[in-house]
């Protein structure tokens, strides 16, 4: 028999950390044999729909009080989301200012040239906490009121962040210094990602759905990787490209999947894509200028 606490409040039944008893239970039903616990020497409960029997033992019930005191466990739970969203949130602000900093002056539009892949995968890892973080606060907080430790915690946000570390492994080996007819193309392509069913899964999964830091970026690269590969080609290196991408995803993660907002915005990027392959020089720092060359 598990000797962990079984908490008790509001509508639900839970043994613990271990989940017996994952269905809820009308706290009522049971509220006899809550009044006398100190005398009854276990408690037998059955689950509803379910053959399933638990038997629960007096000294592993731990009653959870309704009224204020509930409500002082309900506001700790939530002092500690917010706090935590609160540091995520500040991490991300703090990889912004690094990343505009490790950036200067390496921005070349399609001829930007990625250097040793130390000091990429350097630069990638920070722009991915900058971008990435402030849209995956809903989850981390998911995570907090489920009772997950600050340890589980980080554990959750560092796999996350090691996927789009992955991603940036995969950018380097494919990357190259490349025209302007290919940028447009790219982008053209990743309009059209847009309103794919595909595109629409990963997003909803990325945006609803509660699983480890693993899946929840596989999720999410699924979900951006269009967006992710207009950044790539239009300027890897370009604070501009990179603020104007993080908008677009933070706003994905927030706003739910509806044509009247995704079909806007995959026009808007496939007449990008047009605007490049006509006009390449009306978008700027897509064409390095001669003094970014002489830099060089």
């Amino acid at each position: 028999m598990n000797d962990e606490p079984t908490i008790l409040g509001g509508s639900d039944v839970g043994v613990g950390k271990a989940a017996h008893l994952p269905l809820a239970v009308d706290r009522a039903a049971f509220q006899p044999e809550l009044d006398s616990l100190g005398r009854s020497p276990a408690l037998r409960v059955g689950m509803p729909g379910s053959s399933r029997m638990e038997i629960i033992t007096p000294r592993r019930w731990q009653p959870l009080p309704d009224g204020p005191a509930a409500s002082q466990i309900g506001g700790a739970k939530f002092a500690s989301a917010l706090g935590i969203a609160v540091a995520t949130l500040g991490l991300a602000v703090a990889c912004w200012f690094v990343s505009a900093l490790q950036m200067s002056g390496m921005d070349m539009g399609v001829a930007t040239r990625l250097g040793s892949f130390a000091s990429f995968i350097g630069v990638w890892v920070t722009m991915m906490a900058a971008m990435m973080l402030p849209g995956a606060i809903p989850a981390i907080a998911r995570l907090t009121h489920s009772r997950a430790r600050m340890g589980q915690v980080a554990v959750f946000v560092g796999s996350y962040l090691t996927v789009w570390a992955l991603v940036g492994a995969v950018v380097y080996a494919i990357y190259r210094p490349h025209g302007t007819s290919v940028a447009g193309v790219i982008v053209i392509a990743a309009g059209i990602y847009e309103v794919t069913p595909l595109k629409q899964y990963f997003r909803r999964e990325c945006g609803e759905k509660q699983r480890s830091g693993w899946v929840f970026g596989l999720d999410c690269v699924g979900s951006s990787v269009g967006l992710m590969a207009i950044l790539v080609v239009l300027g890897v290196m370009s604070v501009t490209w990179m603020a104007v991408i993080a908008v677009v995803v933070v706003a994905q993660k927030f706003l739910p999947v509806r044509a009247l907002i995704d079909v806007p915005l995959a026009l808007a990027i496939v007449g990008l894509g047009i605007v490049i392959l006509a006009v390449p020089t009306s978008v700027p720092g897509l064409i390095p200028t001669a003094s970014h060359m002489s830099v060089m």
